[in-house]
């Protein structure tokens, strides 16, 4: 796809930024758990949490939407049911690995697979775990290879430390415990915390301590409920990255989620030299609210801590770098090879394709940013949606085009739209 050039100034109020994935997953996963029927605003109908709402049909809920209110209302059964299909996950490793902790105690046998892409994501990292905790997970390689075969059996109490760093294993391992006997993690390093804030919010016996949670066996159905899905500041952060790399350009977004564990990147942009202002409007679940983003000039940076808060973003603060004065640096984000693509590999190919000078770590990279060299070039997305909407930002000052830009329908089905209106005229 050739990306249309766009504007190099401008002041835009975004709203319609694409709902939160993370939280989406959740609200839907969780509220099979609940005793009532839940209703969810502004859901993200994106192919990954499509399906996830199809996982959770298949479970045993059913599932209306109404679009002319924007409101999804899931009615659980009365208990987990046994499917006689498989669970299909599409290209979204979060629903897999969230299903695996939610599956390995609940009873019966359970399938998952899901794309080529994502059948070849490691999913050991939870499975191996919960075996060697007692669970019955078999898949290729070990279980680390969907399609995974899950035959559900209550695990005992146990305690674990968190030293991925991963919101994903964490949640798997949380619903786990909560639908056993309990456990207890310890996190050196806090990671993305929306499960435990909306699990706290239908009254799930967990508690939180610092590092430490605390969760107790599910005795009874939880709290059905009621939510609005805020903005997803992984989305919007696209197009704050346009807008400090821009000229005498403002831009607001509305609605936006502004959980501390989420506005990281917007953060390291501050590092940068970029103008951003938050303010929290709604203090429901979580803190929801207004970013500003005012262009400025751009110095390097080096990214090494709270990797976890920013994982999701480091392919749109690549583009940030190439725009900054000096070198910047990307270390202990080993995570990276393990997402979609190899988003380490993916960047410094497309890099490579427009002669900028870097270097490869294992954990990371180094670049050299105003080292663009050329113009007029075919970029690859690896299939990986946030690869190819990071690279589209490009289209300011080159002519890009991009392969595989269908990719992007996995989170954020409106990018394009949304990027049409800071093109030229």
């Amino acid at each position: 796809m050739k990306i249309k050039a766009l504007n190099k100034q401008f002041d835009l109020v975004l709203e319609n930024i694409a709902a939160d994935k993370s939280i989406s997953h959740r609200a839907a996963l969780f509220s099979l758990l609940t005793n009532g029927e839940c209703k969810v605003k502004n859901y993200l109908y994106a192919q990954d949490c499509l399906h996830t709402l199809e996982v959770v049909r298949n479970l045993g809920a059913t599932i209306k939407i109404y679009e002319d209110k924007n409101e999804l209302v899931i009615t659980p059964p009365n208990a987990i049911k046994s499917p006689n299909v498989v669970l299909d996950c599409g290209n979204s490793g979060t629903l897999m690995r969230l299903l695996i902790g939610f599956l390995a105690s609940q009873d019966g046998f359970f399938v998952l697979s899901g794309d080529e892409y994502l059948n070849k994501r490691p999913m050991k990292r939870v499975s191996d775990i919960l075996n060697k905790l007692g669970a019955k997970i078999d898949g290729r390689e070990g279980a680390n290879y969907a399609p995974l075969a899950i035959r559900g059996e209550k695990i005992d109490y146990f305690t674990f430390e968190n030293t991925l760093k991963s919101a994903q294993v964490k949640t798997a391992l949380i619903l786990a415990g909560l639908l056993s006997n309990g456990c207890e993690i310890y996190e050196s390093e806090l990671s993305r915390d929306h499960s435990e804030n909306l699990l706290k919010m239908i009254k799930a016996p967990i508690k939180t301590d610092g590092s430490k949670i605390k969760v107790k066996p599910l005795q009874d159905k939880l709290q059905s409920y009621e939510i609005e899905v805020p903005n997803d500041p992984s989305s919007a952060f696209f197009f704050a990255v346009l807008c400090a790399i821009s000229d005498n350009s403002t831009l607001v977004l509305k609605n936006m989620l502004l959980n501390k564990t989420r506005i990281e990147a917007f953060k390291i942009l501050e590092k940068m030299g970029a103008n951003i202002t938050y303010q929290i409007e709604k203090n429901d679940y979580e803190n929801i609210g207004t970013i500003t983003i005012k262009s400025s000039k751009l110095k390097a940076v080096e990214v090494s801590e709270n990797i976890s808060w920013l994982i999701d973003e480091i392919p749109a603060l690549s583009i940030a770098f190439l725009y900054a004065e000096g070198n910047s640096i990307v270390k202990n984000a080993k995570e990276l090879r393990v997402k979609e693509s190899d988003r380490i590999k993916a960047v410094l190919e497309n890099y490579s394709i427009l002669g900028v000078e870097y270097e490869e770590f294992e954990d990371g990279f180094m670049v050299v940013g105003k080292s663009i060299k050329n113009n007029n070039v075919m970029l690859k997305s690896f299939a990986d949606h946030r690869i190819a909407m990071s690279f589209s930002l490009l289209a300011k000052d080159y002519e890009i085009e991009i392969d595989n830009v269908e990719c992007v329908d996995a989170s954020f089905t409106n990018f394009y739209e949304i990027l049409s209106l800071f093109e030229r005229q």
